[in-house]
């Protein structure tokens, strides 16, 4: 059937590997378990029944279980449908998501028309200019006529106005920035390529340049920040020996064998065995899990993760894990598969005599693991090891309550460090113990039990409406009846199967022998990519979906969460108001227990107060999310295809430290586009300036630089500039700078000052190359006096065309050398840094300048161009060097002299935001004394010092207005020091860290009252009023 021709009302069968098609309540079902973490993010599979959930989401898949639903939403109306609407409207949930420009390309927008409309006017002075100063001449001199030896006629007189047309147009030519979109393509094409080896595939090429102005990035946890890999990370063996790295955890391996355990049992039996050998038996045996092939053939362990997890741990330790399940000499007797009841689980096994357990007769031997503290609970023996290497054999130590609460508190200590905390315990039986309590009274107890569940059972009727109905009563003599025989023939399997056996066996008199923690442990290098988004300015806050203790502990770990950053779940955060969001926002640091939505509503407020943010998502209920964001980032390995389609960019190894490359490399765009616009606003300004002036000057109204030429350096500055700084790659000082704002200028200051300094100095060169380089009236003449000789003439011609080529041979040099400079948009001297690795730079100048000297040796008249000498080149070049320590000299030059005219006052964002606004608010004292505390180590201060400030400021004013009635001030009132309080919200939903050392614990609770007072009658709807119980919070 055809998931188009679902309609509400109908039943639908599910079963393992169905995705759900439609919405729906469950009606019935055996062991139904549904995976949501595509929908919801939930990682576990959701356990699904008709009483406590009933409720089958669209997009999610049945793992476990059979089982019939109703459908009650189809189409648009369903979970599913919803999130695809929400992609294909671009609005979710009343949140309207907008296709914007990026804001570099609104930026270039509006200076490429600025440019255009510059050109355009000096284009159409230069020919007005040019014509007047033509006919004024003419009319003064020789005249207008229709004689064509003395007068100018009317032929003569088109040819110039369409020579001083030809003029105007190129320097319309050269000013407009039609080489501007191919630098931005050039630069996004290269950089998505190069993107692409450091496993990021660019789907939007525009998402390149945003995230480079990234000032904020909302991170999942598992998969990006986490392995999502539960491993053993550390743990506790014989009570001494303990570990916490990989390097310990394979030092186990010579450390244990030694350590032989004898007399475990006792007045019974005796044995020397092996206790490493009895950890790794347990784990290898009592386990669920099953070895299989992945799509690219490597083993892997199917079923529960923490099972996994610790096979992997023992076969880092011990490799072939797989013979002793295979072993011979072990056969599995019962099995009791784990239970949410007594959280844990044990085997039974029968061993035979073998050379390597050096054993006399066969033994059974029951393995028990689970949750720690109920695992320790079953036993009342610890093997101890000694603490010293071959110090000899465990001791054997007996209801020593200081023990059990020594791993009492190791496993607290696992716990608040977020570990899932596991014990491993067992105990032995000789074969005539075993076989004495299994004829024993156990069987008359199972027999019980299942006669009693027998009459149980009689005692309910089914009635036809389907309504349980108990009888009055069964009497004595039928109750002897059931089943008699049935129990005269109880087996021994039945017995061992009985959770009786199993509360005799695996709940009391174990051993206990060691004790680990596994957790999803952090990638490689997070922590390191996290500093340095710090370090680049960007606020990373992480948004998940596993609890609020987990995702503090990792958050905590990885340092995204500091002192005084605000911890949240969703069901808090998507109930509070506009005012609430934008007063929790700048210090929202972690939201546990989170739903899509709640991540996108985070993505748009942070848009809406002028963030650029980055999202990541894997699941399909992510897309409008990472439709929201600036720039989405969806998971390569884990992520759906919806959430892959949704997004920008696709993280092919679910990395966080690649976000981390895309943030390099989108500065590297910004970087090029800017390196080129410097370079290209210089030419701009130089050959217009030189062009206008020198045609003002010249008798026949040409400009030194001819159309032919100008299109040249056009070429030069279009399409091989952009080539050439577009190609750039990122250097590791690119993070060491903070984002830009969206309302940030395009052009800096540093670039505004190498503009104006070179182009000045490239005007004052060619204009006095020009005006000093030989007498200005024989142009007059040549042109208008015929009396002059041919050999006059001629001399003056070669020197009026030698000039001309000088001054176009400097023009070039000089634009060639200071593309060097260009390439650098800050105030650093070095401008050779990295430029080895820039093969398309050196190729395109060696290229260019090859190009150059042919057009000026061998161009002749189509370049209007004469060869030179040796002499003049020497000269030529040397002039163009000078550009080289006249950009030295222009970044020396201090940014405040230009910041007077320029726009300076541009709102920050990102963590250089909270750093001012902490300094505002702090006294002058305390901002001496954060100067040397780094960025991310004040930024968890910023906004809650001024939210205190803020409350102190209000109950000042509180005081005045109720004086007497009610809450009384006086001046024993303690004069509280907000800026060494720190607040913590106690709402079960809502925690905050202490952001200060508390110094006067006492004086701060009298606040926290004072506070607590004021929050209860404020009727403001106010941030407090997402957290009504305050308190004062000591670290």
């Amino acid at each position: 059937m055809s998931v188009f021709k679902i309609l509400v009302g109908e039943i639908l069968l599910v079963e393992p590997g169905d995705v759900i098609p439609a919405d729906g309540i469950l009606i019935s079902g055996i062991n139904i378990k549904s995976d949501e973490s595509s929908v919801t993010g939930e990682s576990e599979p959701i356990k699904k029944d008709t009483e406590n959930d009933p409720f089958l989401i669209s997009g999610s898949s049945i793992t476990e279980g059979l089982g019939k639903y109703v459908v009650t939403g189809v189409g648009e109306h369903s979970y599913f449908g919803k999130t695809m609407l929400a992609l294909t409207r671009k609005i979710y949930e009343g949140l309207q998501v907008e296709v914007e420009d990026t804001p570099l390309q609104q930026k270039l927008d509006v200076l490429a028309e600025q440019i255009a409309k510059f050109g355009a006017a000096i284009a159409i002075t230069m020919f007005v200019v040019l014509l007047i100063k033509f006919i004024f001449i003419v009319a003064t001199t020789i005249g207008f006529g229709e004689s064509p030896e003395e007068l100018v006629n009317g032929t003569e007189f088109m040819e110039k106005l369409v020579e001083i047309l030809i003029s105007a147009i190129t320097i319309v030519v050269v000013a407009v920035p039609e080489g501007l979109p191919l630098a931005v393509t050039l630069s996004l094409a290269y950089a998505t390529t190069r993107m692409l080896q450091d496993n990021n595939l660019v789907r939007v090429r525009a998402a390149c340049e945003t995230m480079g102005d990234a000032t904020t990035i909302c991170s999942d946890k598992t998969g990006t920040l986490t392995q999502n890999k539960m491993t053993v990370v550390k743990g506790i063996i014989g009570h001494t020996v303990t570990f916490s790295s990989e390097i310990e955890i394979k030092e186990l391996n010579s450390w244990l064998p030694s350590k032989n355990v004898s007399g475990f049992i006792e007045n019974s039996f005796k044995s020397d065995i092996d206790i490493f050998h009895i950890i790794k038996e347990g784990i290898a045996i009592n386990s669920s899990v099953f070895e299989s092939k992945n799509a690219q053939g490597d083993s892997v362990y199917i079923g529960s993760k923490t099972e996994a997890a610790l096979i992997e741990w023992m076969e880092k330790i011990y490799s072939d894990i797989s013979a002793i399940r295979q072993s011979t000499s072990r056969k599995c007797i019962q099995v009791y598969p784990f239970s949410s009841d007594s959280k844990s689980m044990a085997t039974v096994l029968l061993i035979s005599p073998d050379a390597q357990n050096k054993q006399s007769e066969p033994i059974y031997r029951v393995h028990v693991k689970g949750a720690s503290e109920i695992v320790l609970s079953f036993c009342d023996k610890v093997a101890v090891l000694p603490k010293e290497r071959d110090a000899g054999p465990p001791e054997l130590v007996k209801n020593c309550h200081k023990i059990q609460k020594s791993i009492l508190s190791q496993i607290n200590e696992f716990a608040q460090q977020s570990l899932r905390t596991i014990g491993i315990a067992y105990q032995d039986f000789t074969e005539t113990e075993f076989h004495n309590w299994l004829e024993g009274d156990i069987r008359q107890q199972v027999m019980e039990a299942i006669k009693n569940e027998k009459i149980e059972a009689t005692r309910k009727i089914e009635q036809s409406d389907g309504v349980i109905l108990l009888t009055a009563s069964i009497s004595s003599a039928s109750v002897s009846k059931i089943n008699e025989n049935e129990m005269e023939d109880l087996t021994d399997e039945t017995v061992l199967a009985h959770c009786l056996a199993q509360n005799f066996l695996a709940f009391q008199g174990l051993t206990f022998l060691c004790l680990v923690g596994i957790e999803d442990p952090l990638r490689p290098g997070v922590t390191e990519a996290i500093e340095k988004c710090k370090m680049a300015g960007v606020f990373v806050r992480m948004v998940t979906g596993d609890n609020l203790l987990t995702a503090k502990a990792i958050a905590t770990q990885c340092g995204i969460l500091t002192r005084g950053g605000v911890v949240m779940e969703g069901s808090t955060f998507r109930t509070l108001e506009q005012t609430q969001l934008d007063a929790i926002l700048p210090r929202l640091q972690v939201l546990a227990r989170s739903s899509p939505l709640d991540k996108q509503i985070l993505a748009a407020r942070l848009k809406e107060i002028g963030e650029t943010v980055a999202v990541t998502g894997d699941g399909t209920n992510d897309g409008p999310a990472l439709k929201t964001a600036d720039v989405g980032f969806s998971m390569g390995i884990s992520g759906t295809e919806v959430a892959k389609e949704a997004s920008s960019i696709v993280l092919m190894d679910d990395n966080f430290s690649s976000i981390v490359k895309a943030i390099m490399w989108g500065r590297s765009v910004n970087d090029s586009v800017k390196k080129f616009l410097q370079f290209q606003l210089t030419v701009n300004i130089a050959a217009v300036v030189v062009a206008f002036v020198t045609a003002l000057a010249d008798a026949g109204e040409k400009s030194v630089l001819t159309a032919v030429q100008l299109l040249w350096v056009n070429l030069i500055m279009d399409t091989l500039a952009a080539l050439a700084l577009a190609t750039e790659k990122p250097q590791p000082d690119i993070l060491e700078r903070s984002p830009q704002s969206k309302e940030a200028p395009l052009i800096s200051i540093d670039m505004w000052k190498m503009i104006l300094g070179q182009s000045i100095f490239q005007i004052i060169i060619n204009l006095a190359l020009y005006f000093c380089g030989g007498p200005l009236q024989f142009r007059q003449e040549l042109k208008y006096n015929p009396s002059i000789s041919p050999e006059v003439f001629e001399k003056a011609s070669y020197e009026y065309y030698l000039l001309r080529t000088i001054c176009f041979n400097t023009f070039v040099l000089l634009q060639l050398c200071n593309q060097i400079n260009c390439r650098r948009i800050d105030s650093k001297i070095n401008i050779f840094e990295g430029i080895h690795q820039n093969p398309y730079f050196i190729c395109i100048f060696s290229g260019v300048l090859i190009i150059q000297i042919l057009i000026t040796q061998f161009g002749g008249e189509l370049f209007s161009t004469i060869g030179l000498s040796g002499g003049h080149w020497i000269t030529c070049i040397l002039i163009g060097l000078l550009s080289l320590p006249n950009g030295v000299v222009i970044r020396l030059i201090p940014n405040e002299f230009f910041s007077r005219f320029m726009k300076t006052n541009v709102p920050e964002t990102g963590i250089a935001a909270f750093e001012s606004e902490l300094a505002r608010s702090l006294s002058p004292s305390r901002q001496q004394s954060i100067q040397h505390i780094p960025i991310h180590q004040t930024l968890a201060r910023t906004k809650w010092v001024m939210a205190i400030s803020s409350v102190q400021s209000e109950l000042k004013v509180f005081k005045t207005l109720r004086g007497t009635r009610g809450m009384h001030f006086n001046s024993s009132t303690p004069n509280i020091n907000v800026h060494n309080l720190s607040f913590g919200f106690t709402h079960k939903q809502l925690h905050v860290p202490s952001s200060l050392k508390n110094e006067e614990p006492q004086e701060e609770m009298k606040m926290a009252s004072v506070v607590q007072t004021f929050l209860e009658i404020n009727k403001k709807k106010s941030f407090a009023k997402s957290a009504p119980n305050v308190k004062a919070e000591t670290e």
